[in-house]
């Protein structure tokens, strides 16, 4: 039995409030995101760039009170076809840490997906991280999702549920 133990709210316009967008200006890029409501669910949306080593936009909201025993996150989404991101960040001796699992969209079709935090991946300003432990449910403080396919172009991802399961 699964058990929809933390969900993240993105039914209001309030919580839309609660995302951070990180783009790709931060190291001189020209790409552009944005998270907006739309009727009871957010929306990733933006433009990523090529220009000046640009190519990727993120955007992240902070999670508290995670509990131990969990070991998936859920997410209920709708893409453009486009490969994304699902990231959870720990921070570790100072350090931000962005555990990452890629996951395809079908253009326009709704998807529930699953992902065991055994299968995510430890990086560092995009480099993996290898000797890294096992990302623990505990330490996740935000979740948040990037777009980086190396190709100029819109991007649009409906997020209508983040949810931390039990198994």
């Amino acid at each position: 039995m699964i058990d929809l133990t933390r969900m993240v709210d993105l039914s209001s316009e309030e919580s839309m409030a609660l995302w951070r967008i990180t783009n790709d200006g931060i190291m001189g890029g020209l790409s552009e995101g944005r998270m907006l409501f739309n009727h009871d669910h957010g929306v990733f949306t933006g433009h990523i760039s090529l220009e000046n080593h640009g190519g990727f936009s993120s955007v992240f909201r902070p999670v508290e009170g995670v509990p131990t025993k969990l070991h998936s996150i859920q997410i209920d989404v709708q893409g453009d076809g486009q490969c994304y991101q699902l990231r959870a960040v720990v921070f570790d001796n100072g350090y931000r840490l962005a555990y990452k699992h890629d996951f395809e969209t079908v253009a326009g079709q709704r998807q529930t997906l699953t992902f065991p935090l055994v299968d995510f991946k430890a990086s560092f300003r995009g480099r993996l991280i290898n000797n890294a432990p096992i990302l623990a449910s505990s330490d996740v403080r935000e979740v948040g999702f990037l777009v980086n396919n190396h190709k100029a172009g819109d991007f649009v991802l409906s997020v209508f549920g983040i949810a931390f399961l039990e198994l």
